[in-house]
């Protein structure tokens, strides 16, 4: 017996692809609704360092960068959120847990710095239910970055500008509902694809026993 195209197959079976797709789609939706809707609030700051007339431009910038980088890795840590919560932004500290790792869990949700690539300009964005949690949050990293910038940088002159101002989100943006549920409807649709194939397959085989029994 002629083994069928994979196109073919799946062709004939796509009623159960669309199957498993809708039911990725409706599964992934239907948890992004049990997370707790968040706004965001983004900063920007200017790594900038003082390396002298005699290093070239795209030195400076690399190293610029590469300062931004270590200062986005610093911003997870246990010290510099202890920091920010005593900068006096008001930040309501009862949003996370009291224990250890899950108030570091909880923290690494709620910041997320990124670094332009080629400069060393760092972005900063905070979540939260609240969006003036958000924002103070916001405020308050840019300045702990600011004001002891030479504490977690080991060459000299190095100075953090804020070059924007925090802008706040007017809708949740966490969950991404439309994120969630094309990455849930694709992956149900593997799914439902590679059930398709398996049962195909079985199908194949069944009937290639029998065969070879007459």
């Amino acid at each position: 017996m002629p083994r069928p195209s994979y196109a073919s197959t799946l062709l004939r079976g796509w009623e159960y692809v669309a199957l498993f797709a809708l039911a990725g789609l409706i599964l992934s939706v239907g948890v992004s609704f049990v997370e707790p809707m968040k706004y965001s609030s983004t900063v920007r700051l200017l790594v900038m360092q003082d390396v002298g007339a005699s290093v070239d431009a795209f030195t400076a910038s690399r190293s610029e960068e590469r300062i931004a980088e270590n200062l986005a890795t610093i911003v997870y840590t246990t010290t510099f959120f202890d920091r920010v919560l005593d900068a006096g932004f008001a930040i309501d500290a009862r949003y996370f847990p009291t224990q250890d790792n899950r108030r570091r869990r909880a923290w690494t949700r709620t910041v997320t710095p990124t670094v332009s690539r080629g400069s060393g300009i760092l972005t900063v964005t905070a979540f939260h239910p609240d969006v003036r949690q958000a924002e103070l949050i916001a405020q308050a990293v840019g300045f702990v970055l600011r004001e002891r910038v030479g504490e977690y940088t080991s060459g000299g002159n190095v100075q953090v500008r804020l070059i924007d101002a925090p802008l706040n989100s007017r809708w949740p943006v966490r969950p991404n509902f439309v994120a969630n549920g094309l990455s849930g409807f694709f992956l149900g649709g593997f799914v439902g694809a590679g059930y398709v194939l398996l049962r195909a397959e079985r199908v194949r085989r069944r009937h290639q026993l029998l065969h070879e029994d007459d």
